[in-house]
C-alpha cells in the first residue's frame, strides 16, 4: 500500500493523456512543483537515484504536456532521470517500490509499461534507438508520429551517440534529440564536446541571435510560407560568424535550437509546440541543473547526490549509519589505494576508466598522480584501445571498468589487446550481481567473455588481500592481458593492507581439506563457502574447499587432486554458469576422463531482475543455505545408493 499522497494536481494524473486534458498551462509549474516534491518524499526514505530526476522535472511534464504518448515515442538515455516519467505513466502508486525486490525498474524497461518505449540502463543509446525507429515510423508511413529521445551533454560524448547523429541526420525522419545539458555526469563531464557546449551556453551574443531567430519561427503564420527557410538561413550565417564550432550539429545535417532555460515549463512547452511543425532531424538544447528544485542537491555535490541513500528532506542530511567496530573497506577502495601504491613502485603504472573515477576510486589517482591516471568519458571502446597504446610503449594501464560496462569493448579487449599480448591489466569491478540497478547492470558474464579470448588471464579474488597481489602480479614484466574481477560493496577484512606478494598465475589455494565433498569457489563467493561448510560440520559433514583464483589458466594440478579423492564436487561462481568457472571445471573432467558427481552453482540462464545482492543470491540458488541443501543432497543421493 502507498502511505505517500501526492498534491492535488498531480493525484488526478494517473496516465499522460490525463495532464493534456485535466491540467491548463498556467498549471503547470505547479504540476512540476508537486512532481518533484513527491520524488524527494520517496527517494529521502526509499533510496534511488536522485539528482539527475530532479533536474528534468519541467523537461518531463512538458514533452508529456506537448506529445501524445505513447503512440509519439519518447526514449531517456540511461534512465537514471526518468523517476518522474514514472510517476506520470501509471506508477505513482507502486513508485515507492522503485528498485526493491519485486518491485518497478528504477530504469526504464519496455515489458513494465508501454510508455518504456525502449529498455536502457548503459549510456548512449537513445539516439540510435531513436532513428530506428523514426525510420521504421517513416517506412510505416506514420507521417504524424513523432520520435523523442533525451540525453545528456555526458552521454553524448561517447561514440555510440555521435554515429547515430551521424546516421540520423541523412534519415529526413522526424526526430527530436533533446540535449540536457547539466553541465555535470555523475563525474565531471570532460573532452572537447564540454567546452563546445559551454561555449554556446555563454555566448552572449550567440544566445541574442537565437532568441530573435527564435522570434521569427514562432511567427511563421504571418511571415508566411518561406519564413521557416528564411530564418533558417538566417541563422545558419549568423552562427557561422559568432561561434567557430557551430555548425557541429548542423554539420551532421541536424537543425540546433538553443540553449533554452530546461526549468522554464511554460516555455519549453511553447518551443516543443513549434517544433513538432518542423520536419526532419531536430536538436533542442536545454540548459538544467541536477537536483533543482531541493537546495542540499543543488548546492552540494551532483556525485553525492546521484544516489545518496536514505536522507532527512528537510534538513539534507544523509542518513549515515555509523558501524560501533572497524568495517573492512569497499573493493573498490582497495583498490584506488592499492593502485597508488603500486604506480609509487613502479613508475610504468598508469590508471584508466571511461567516466567512473568515483565509482572506480580512480579518484584517488588522478588526484595524487593526475598526470599518469585518465577518465576518458563514457567510452569503455576508447579506454580499451588506449590503454593498448599505453602498453606498446611499455607502461602498464590499469583499466578499472564496471564488469556490465566492459561487455560495450569486448571487439577491442581482443583484436586491440588480447592479439598483440599488451600488458593491459583489466579490473572488473562490480563482477557479479550488484544489487538495485538490476540486469542492466549485474557483472554476470566477464569471466565467460574473457574465458574465451586467448592470451588473457582470468582471476577473481576471494578476499581484500588477494586482489591486492593480483594486482602486483599483474603489473609484474611480460604478464599480458590480464583480468582481474571482484565485486560491488565491502570486502571481510578490516586489516587489508598487507604486504604484495606475486600469485602464480594459474594456481588455486587448499583453503580447508575434507573427505566427503569439495567446494571450488572463485571470487569472495568463497566466504559464503566458508560459512557453508562450517554449517555442514554441524550436520556431521566433512566438506572441502579450494579457491580456484583462476578460471584461466585453471590449476590442472588442483583439480587433479580433487577428481583423484572426491566423487562429490560443487563449483560457487557469482557469475553466468555458462562458460563460467564451473564450465571450466567441467571441460577439465571431460578431458581428463574423470567421472565424478558434480553440481554448478552460479547465476542461471536468464536475466535476473533487481533486489539486494543477498536476495539474489537466494534467486540463483548460491547462498549459504543453497550450498548447504546442495551438498546434502548429494550426499543423500550416496547414502540411498548405498542402501538400495
Amino acid at each position: 500500500m502507498n502511505q505517500y499522497s501526492a498534491g492535488p494536481l498531480l493525484s488526478q494524473i494517473d496516465v499522460p493523456s490525463d495532464l493534456r486534458s485535466k491540467v491548463k498551462e498556467s498549471e503547470l509549474k505547479q504540476v512540476c512543483d508537486e512532481l518533484r516534491q513527491y520524488i524527494v518524499d520517496i527517494v529521502s526514505e526509499k533510496g534511488g537515484h536522485f539528482g539527475a530526476s530532479l533536474g528534468v522535472v519541467e523537461m518531463t511534464v512538458a514533452l508529456h504536456y506537448v506529445y501524445n504518448t505513447p503512440y509519439d515515442q519518447l526514449i531517456w538515455d540511461v534512465g537514471h532521470q526518468a523517476y518522474g516519467h514514472k510517476i506520470l505513466t501509471g506508477r505513482r502508486e507502486v513508485f515507492h517500490t522503485n528498485r526493491k525486490y519485486k518491485g518497478i525498474s528504477g530504469f526504464p524497461k519496455r515489458s513494465e509499461s508501454e510508455y518504456d518505449t525502449f529498455g536502457v540502463g548503459h549510456s548512449s543509446t537513445s539516439i540510435g534507438a531513436a532513428v530506428g525507429m523514426a525510420v521504421a515510423s517513416k517506412y510505416k508511413q506514420e507521417k504524424d508520429r513523432n520520435v523523442v529521445a533525451v540525453i545528456g551533454d555526458g552521454a553524448m560524448t561517447a561514440g555510440m551517440a555521435f554515429e547515430a547523429l551521424n546516421h540520423g541526420g541523412i534519415t529526413d525522419s522526424n526526430i527530436l534529440v533533446v540535449l540536457n545539458d547539466n553541465c555535470m555526469s555523475i563525474d565531471p563531464n570532460v573532452g572537447a564536446l564540454k567546452e563546445y557546449l559551454t561555449d554556446i551556453t555563454t555566448s552572449h551574443t550567440y544566445n541574442k541571435v537565437k532568441d530573435d531567430v527564435w522570434h521569427l519561427l514562432g511567427k511563421v503564420s504571418k511571415f508566411g510560407p518561406n519564413a521557416q527557410a528564411v530564418a533558417h538561413k538566417l541563422s545558419e550565417a549568423l552562427k557561422g560568424s559568432l561561434i567557430k564550432e557551430s555548425n557541429l550539429f548542423e554539420s551532421l545535417k541536424w537543425r540546433y535550437f538553443g540553449p533554452i532555460d530546461g526549468h522554464d515549463v511554460e516555455h519549453l512547452v511553447k518551443v516543443m509546440k513549434d517544433l513538432k511543425d518542423i520536419p526532419g532531424p531536430k536538436i533542442l538544447h536545454c540548459v538544467t541543473k541536477k537536483g533543482k528544485g531541493y537546495a542540499p542537491a543543488e548546492a552540494g555535490s551532483p556525485t553525492t547526490w546521484h544516489a545518496p541513500g536514505l536522507f532527512n528532506k528537510e534538513t539534507g542530511e544523509i542518513v549515515k549509519v555509523v558501524p560501533k567496530v572497524p568495517q573492512p573497506p569497499l573493493y573498490q577502495d582497495v583498490f584506488g589505494y592499492s593502485v597508488i601504491e603500486l604506480a609509487e613502485k613502479n613508475d610504468k603504472v598508469m590508471g584508466v576508466t571511461p567516466a567512473m573515477p568515483s565509482g572506480s576510486s580512480l579518484k584517488f589517482m588522478m588526484e595524487a598522480m593526475p598526470h599518469r591516471a585518465f577518465d576518458v568519458g563514457i567510452a569503455e571502446q576508447h579506454a580499451v584501445t588506449f590503454s593498448a597504446g599505453l602498453a606498446t610503449q611499455g607502461l602498464v594501464p590499469f583499466c578499472n571498468i564496471y564488469s556490465s560496462f566492459m561487455q560495450r569493448a569486448f571487439d577491442q579487449v581482443l583484436h586491440d589487446v588480447a592479439i598483440q599480448k599488451l600488458n593491459v591489466v583489466f579490473c572488473l569491478d562490480r563482477g557479479g550481481v550488484v544489487g538495485a540497478d538490476g540486469p542492466t547492470h549485474h557483472g554476470a558474464y566477464d569471466i565467460a567473455y574473457m574465458r574465451c579470448i586467448p592470451n588473457m588471464i582470468v582471476s577473481s579474488p576471494m578476499n581484500e588481500s588477494e586482489l591486492r597481489n593480483l594486482m602486483y602480479t599483474a603489473q609484474l614484466p611480460n604478464q599480458g592481458p590480464f583480468s582481474i574481477r571482484y565485486p560491488r560493496g565491502n570486502g571481510v577484512m578490516t586489516e587489508w593492507k598487507t604486504p604484495f606478494e606475486e600469485i602464480k598465475v594459474g594456481t588455486g589455494r587448499k583453503v580447508k581439506a575434507g573427505d566427503d565433498v569439495a567446494f571450488l569457489s572463485i571470487g569472495p563467493i568463497g566466504n559464503y563457502v566458508t560459512k557453508a561448510i562450517d554449517e555442514l560440520a554441524n550436520h556431521g559433514v566433512n566438506a572441502a574447499h579450494y579457491d580456484m583464483r583462476f578460471a584461466k589458466p585453471i590449476d590442472e594440478l588442483l583439480l587433479h587432486e580433487v577428481f583423484g579423492k572426491f566423487k562429490h564436487v560443487i563449483t560457487v561462481e557469482d557469475g553466468c554458469l555458462q562458460g563460467g568457472m564451473g564450465s571450466a571445471v567441467l571441460e577439465f573432467m571431460g578431458d581428463n576422463g574423470y567421472a565424478v558427481n558434480i553440481k554448478r552453482l552460479g547465476i542461471p540462464d536468464r536475466y535476473i531482475e533487481h533486489g539486494t545482492q543477498d536476495e539474489l543470491y537466494v534467486e540463483c540458488g548460491y547462498d549459504v543455505q543453497s550450498m548447504i541443501n546442495t551438498a546434502l543432497g548429494m550426499l543423500q543421493k550416496q547414502v540411498n545408493s548405498q542402501t538400495a
